[in-house]
């Protein structure tokens, strides 16, 4: 089996830096407001500034689980990709080589290396004539640049980053991506409307490997987003601003003043050993699972009582907050119903 080596993740960074998927530009811009036409060339917009993109880009490499997903998302095959995730060799067998989407991946790519430091060498040996990645430096931004044209998208930015993509490859899938992920959301907001008419409240932590709990705010990610536009109520402490702030640490003995939850969402993340693609999901929430459940104080708490604490893999909401993320994510979310 093919496991992971070198394991570093870029999520421990997401807690204090993360935007909600829902807060993209309006559904009503179309692409060609992203992008200034001229002939067979394209002027796309993004973090860093415009990137002319000429032709119908074949040959696309995604820095990031979160630039991957929506390449797929649009049918798109790519070339190459840096994983979150440090990874030796080619992913020669995707399904078993990249969690949740390898199985979308109809055949062999590159590995270009980490998605945060790329391989320059390997970027050049793939001749992408395209590349997306979330915003990183603007030295990166002008290295990649040399090798291929570059996109740097906001984070989390699902709507607009698809259609940015969209426009940059000449398709008109966004708007049917886009429109498919709303009307999911919709549809799970009638299935859970009974869960949130008895269980409205609901406490979400995050929890990586043996390190301490964090509060997650109502303004920074898919995972509280969309539990939010489900119709469900997030329970803060009262020291603490949603509005105002990404994360908070939690410890323990603070959980009683949180008693008013009916439920708990614990979104784990634990990367410390070397799971293979088979074991990801469960490897990510089962240190905060065990620690959770022989802590007495945790115990006490009523939706612990009532059987309602929850754990879920942060990467389906964290990693993955396009569309394929969503439907992950809401399936996970169904334990709640």
């Amino acid at each position: 089996m093919v496991r992971y080596k070198n394991v570093q993740l870029l999520l421990v960074a997401a807690l204090t830096a993360f935007v909600i998927v829902s807060c993209g530009v309006n559904p009503s811009v179309s692409n060609s407001q992203l992008a200034t036409m001229t002939g067979d060339c394209r002027q796309i917009s993004h973090q860093i500034g415009e990137t002319e993109i000429c032709g119908k880009p074949q040959r696309l490499v995604a820095l990031g689980p979160d630039m991957l997903e929506l390449l797929l998302a649009l049918d798109v095959q790519p070339v190459g990709f840096g994983d979150y995730v440090r990874f030796e060799g080619d992913y020669d067998n995707p399904p078993q080589q990249i969690p949740y989407l390898g199985n979308r991946i109809t055949n062999p790519i590159a590995n270009v290396g980490w998605s945060a430091s790329p391989s320059l060498e390997a970027l050049v040996k793939v001749k992408p004539d395209l590349i997306v990645s979330r915003e990183l430096s603007a030295d990166l931004y002008a290295t990649l640049s040399k090798i291929a044209p570059t996109l740097f998208l906001k984070q989390y930015d699902t709507e607009a980053n698809l259609r940015a993509i969209a426009t940059a490859i000449d398709t008109p899938q966004a708007e049917q991506v886009i429109a498919q992920m709303q009307q999911t959301i919709s549809e799970a907001r009638q299935e859970f409307a009974s869960t949130v008419a008895s269980h409205p409240r609901v406490l979400m932590l995050i929890a990586a490997g043996t390190s301490e709990m964090r509060l997650v705010s109502s303004t920074d990610n898919l995972c509280s987003g969309l539990i939010q536009e489900l119709g469900f109520q997030l329970v803060y402490p009262p020291n603490f601003d949603p509005a105002q702030q990404n994360s908070l640490p939690l410890s323990v003995e603070e959980l009683p003043s949180l008693n008013q939850a009916d439920s708990v969402i614990i979104l784990g993340f634990d990367f410390a050993l070397t799971p293979t693609v088979d074991e990801f999901a469960t490897h990510q929430v089962k240190m905060a699972k065990q620690r959770w459940e022989k802590n007495a104080i945790a115990q006490s708490l009523r939706a612990s009582q009532a059987g309602r604490t929850y754990f879920i893999p942060a990467y389906t909401c964290l990693g993955l907050p396009g569309p394929i993320g969503t439907e992950l994510y809401l399936n996970e979310l169904q334990q709640m119903r």
